[in-house]
């Protein structure tokens, strides 16, 4: 008889809630470009996300982690362009549901230096493309169809 052993993964029912920073920017010749960055651990093409932080609204919170993550400060929608979902591994191993309210952010500058610099990559391109390299569906989905008025 063979040894057969069933990994059962927990996870929290309820979504904890994060918020995100969509930065675009226009070029010289008008069209809009999004900025992503890679995730610390994993490497993967996201945005700039982090958990609400004490004292700051929704939108607030977006853009002091675009400057953390991504070096660019500039102005933050405060209304919430759209969400997504992904499952978060915690370092016990368990799978916390997590959704993300997404924000846009009107890039007005971008430091050279800053907070995670050394830790992540950034990339700027097309919503399209930026669509096409995230692993989320509803994030590609949300990337695909930003267009900034």
């Amino acid at each position: 008889m063979d040894d057969i052993r069933h990994v059962r993964v927990e996870t929290d029912r309820e979504p904890r809630v994060q918020v995100a920073a969509l930065p675009w920017r226009r070029t010289s010749g008008g069209d809009v470009e999004v900025l992503l960055i890679t995730s610390r651990e994993t490497r993967r093409w996201i945005i700039p996300k982090g958990w609400p932080m004490k004292g700051l609204v929704a939108h607030q919170t977006a853009a002091r982690e675009a400057f953390e993550e991504a070096g660019v400060r500039g102005k933050a929608a405060r209304r919430k362009l759209g969400a997504y979902h992904y499952d978060k591994r915690l370092r016990s191993g368990r799978i916390q549901h997590i959704k993300v309210g997404v924000y846009s952010l009107q890039v007005e500058t971008e430091r050279e230096d800053y907070p995670e610099m050394a830790q992540r990559e950034k990339l700027w391109t097309t919503p399209q493309a930026a669509g096409d390299l995230v692993q989320e569906p509803e994030l590609a989905e949300l990337l695909r169809r930003f267009s900034p008025k």
